[in-house]
């Protein structure tokens, strides 16, 4: 089974909860403050977020950010009349067509992958994507909010597959509290339903916060059945930030009883379905193909001839041309990740380590490791390889190699680091480095302190994630201002010193900074170790002299 919430329909144009309520705190810090639109119109700016939140916060009446009535009780403080909430959700949902993912997810109906659709969106997005894959409306039973429960509990018991059912949620332009009786107990049977299937399914989440206490009291009451997800729960979480607590309590609370359970990270949804189709065999791919070429973007521009212009879309991504093959690999008793981590602080020494199911996997002297692990009673001591299929998402190993290609570089280029949950932002150390007298030519000055605000000190950098793809490890560079006092007081300030020193780096002026960073990485194409070691196990890197390209089909 699956469970879609609001991020699933993201792709197709229709706004997530969470992109509603900034636009509704936009609205009323526009109001009240009688302050111009354009003020506050970048609501990605985090500077700018952090102006609305302060606006509500002042208020007193609000709920805090992050609450779970958050979305409902300042969209009625936006729009007081019932009407005119129904009409702003109309108007967002209309003319909204299926994403790649909502066609995905009907082809894995179809094959009878997936047999229940559970839903608190109310778009017609999955029942438009059954129409496409199926060629027809009435292979989908769609059981909507506001009918009759019995109906969707009779097409599950004769196996009238597949099934969509809509709850209502407290996501829609009336909080469910605020609905009549006869309707908050169609809701609450759908939901038993819910629950009840759970029994003999397991779920995946997708697009969905976990803001909704309806939806998050039915599924604690699923997890705590004995037996219940019987082929798991699994999460999939778009960003870098951490979910929603209620949602980690969940998945503890799960596996404690013995359900297996993940947080999976996607970038999307349509990205986490383009993964799993990936994986699936003997699936009907005409309806995709078919997506495919509906979202194909012709252009009248010719290629050009020649051998040697042939057209170049370059990419960001330097690729890790040398990489370790195997980790140091201790079994002991130590605890999690934390323990892990304060065992090799306890013991003073320069270690790289991570907690996995095989045992504490890391880098550095043996002398080291063993000093750090040995009062957690060492039962073995031996290699472990660097499996590829691992580092394919956000694994252990994946995140050990992090740390390591980030320390090569920080040690063998002169760069700084600070350290943020999926990105590394790094930072010359002197910005009087002879290395660097290319980079001052492209974005002068290189360094200094923000107007106004002389605490506030940045250099001109360049932030750094890896990835996996086309079996091979990547840096993606993202240059720019890295900021190396910052606080939440200067956050707001930091922001729009950002954006004035960056807007005007078109396509020109951003490839040569992609240039020199990537060829400032490079180096003279050296090995670069992270550590240094001459005994035990150290990470060594090489990387690519440029980055990745792509280019015109037959060119």
């Amino acid at each position: 089974m699956w469970f879609l919430g609001a991020g699933a329909s993201a792709a197709a144009g229709i706004p997530t909860a969470g992109d509603m309520i900034w636009e509704f705190k936009q609205k009323l810090f526009v109001s009240q403050r009688r302050a111009p639109p354009e003020m506050v119109a970048d609501l990605s700016a985090p500077g700018v977020r952090q102006h609305l939140q302060s606006h509500i916060d002042s208020t007193n009446s609000l709920p805090a950010e992050g609450a779970s009535n958050e979305y409902s009780v300042i969209f009625e403080k936006v729009f007081p009349a019932e009407a005119d909430r129904r009409a702003y959700l109309d108007a967002k949902v209309s003319g909204a067509k299926p994403s790649y993912g909502h066609v995905a997810l009907a082809a894995l109906m179809k094959a009878d992958h997936t047999r229940i659709v559970w839903t608190t969106n109310f778009d017609p997005l999955v029942a438009d994507a059954c129409a496409k894959v199926f060629d027809g409306t009435g292979a989908l039973t769609s059981v909507a909010f506001g009918v009759g429960p019995e109906i969707a509990r009779k097409a599950m018991a004769d196996g009238r597959w597949p099934i969509e059912v809509k709850l209502h949620g407290d996501f829609r332009w009336r909080q469910l509290k605020n609905t009549d009786d006869e309707l908050r107990h169609q809701d609450r049977e759908l939901r038993a339903a819910l629950v009840d299937s759970c029994r003999r399914s397991g779920l995946i989440v997708c697009g969905y916060s976990g803001r909704d206490d309806s939806i998050m009291d039915t599924l604690e009451e699923a997890a705590a059945i004995p037996g219940a997800f019987p082929a798991g729960l699994f999460w999939l979480h778009r960003g870098d930030g951490s979910p929603y607590e209620r949602v980690t309590a969940l998945l503890e609370r799960a596996h404690a009883h013995g359900i297996e359970t993940g947080l999976v990270r996607v970038q999307s949804f349509d990205e986490g379905l383009r993964d799993l189709v990936r994986l699936v065999s003997k699936l009907d791919a005409k309806s995709l193909e078919a997506f495919g070429k509906q979202r194909e973007i012709k252009t009248a521009a010719p290629a050009i001839v020649g051998k040697a212009h042939w057209p170049v879309v370059r990419l960001n991504a330097l690729r890790v041309a040398q990489m370790p093959t195997v980790f140091r690999r201790v079994v002991c008793k130590v605890g999690g990740t934390g323990e892990v981590r304060q065992a090799v602080e306890a013991a003073g020494v320069d270690v790289l380590a991570a907690r996995t199911r095989p045992g504490v996997l890391a880098f550095g002297a043996d002398a080291d490791i063993h000093k750090a692990f040995a009062p957690f009673d060492v039962a073995e001591f031996d290699l472990a390889s660097i499996e590829p299929r691992r580092l394919r998402y956000d694994s252990a190993e994946r995140g050990l190699l992090r740390d390591a290609v980030v320390r090569a570089l920080c040690r063998h280029r002169g760069l700084g680091r600070i350290r943020k949950r999926t990105t590394d932002l790094l930072y010359p150390i002197s910005v009087y480095e002879p290395g660097l007298q290319e980079l001052k030519k492209h974005v002068p000055p290189l360094g200094g302190s923000v107007p106004k605000y002389p605490n506030l000190q940045w250099r001109e950098g360049c932030a750094v994630r890896i990835e996996w793809a086309a079996d091979s490890l990547w840096l993606l560079l993202e240059p720019g201002p890295i900021f190396l006092t910052l606080t939440a007081e200067t956050r707001f300030a930091a922001s729009g010193f950002g954006r004035e020193r960056t807007f005007k780096r078109y396509n020109q002026k951003l490839d040569s900074l992609v240039d020199f960073w990537s060829s400032y990485l490079y180096g003279d194409g050296e090995e670069v170790h992270a550590l240094g070691v001459s005994t035990g196990v150290d990470a060594a890197f090489r990387f690519g002299q440029r980055t990745g390209f792509t280019r015109r089909a037959g060119a």
